[in-house]
């Protein structure tokens, strides 16, 4: 039940909201395409076993952490969420 001026179900409509734009944020870092033999940022050699692994890989392990760790650090809020909600 929601309570002020929000419409009933208003918080589901967040959660749902938050969640769809987790997912679609996650496929969009999906690999896509031929992997690589050489690290787009670093120009190290990507193991063959890596590009059988991960298809389309563009990034050496080492440089995939340091992004997987900006990205985390970006993420983690409630970008819809309403002033109501943020204040309870």
């Amino acid at each position: 039940m929601a309570g002020g001026f929000a419409k009933d179900g208003a918080v589901q409509d967040q959660i749902d909201a938050t969640v769809e734009d987790a997912v679609e944020r996650a496929r969009s870092r999906l690999p896509r395409g031929e992997s690589l033999f050489e690290c787009e940022e670093c120009g190290a050699e990507i193991p063959g076993a890596r590009r059988k692994a991960v298809p389309g890989v563009r990034l050496c392990v080492y440089c995939q952490e340091a992004e997987d760790r900006e990205q985390a650090a970006a993420s983690g809020f409630n970008r819809r969420g309403s002033k109501d909600s943020q204040l309870r």
